[in-house]
């Protein structure tokens, strides 16, 4: 099924939904991510295995939070750019909506990778 072979309230919806809930994707991994990077003082309970844990488990965490996004992002761009375009089509009045939308889902890459950096950066030099 093509997006030209939708009506147009149905493209509307399509749009719409993806405007709402892709972001809503994007912001729940971001949280997971920078939630990954805060570390917890450490205790007198906390023996030298857990340490050990923390520098692996910060890379997997950067390594998630640009690659996560980056697919996020390339399945936001492919579905709005989509939807942009078509609507474009139909209405060429709307031009900076669909160029804001379409560089709203690009930015979400570049967020993962600030996150990513953020992350790096808390790995303890070895």
């Amino acid at each position: 099924m093509k997006i030209s072979d939708l009506s147009p309230v149905a493209r509307k919806r399509l749009f719409l939904v993806l405007v709402v809930v892709v972001p809503i994707i994007i912001l729940a991994i971001t949280i997971t991510a920078v939630s990954a990077a805060i570390q917890v003082p450490p205790s007198a309970a906390t023996d030298a295995a857990q340490n050990a844990l923390d520098v692996p488990m910060l890379a997997l965490s950067s390594m998630l939070a640009v690659t996560l996004t980056s697919i996020a992002a390339s399945y936001a761009l492919a579905r709005s750019g989509v939807a942009a375009i078509s609507s474009l089509v139909e209405k060429p009045e709307g031009f900076f909506k669909a160029f804001l939308v379409v560089t709203l889902c690009e930015a979400i890459a570049i967020y993962g990778v600030v996150v990513a950096v953020l992350l790096w950066t808390r790995i303890p030099a070895i």
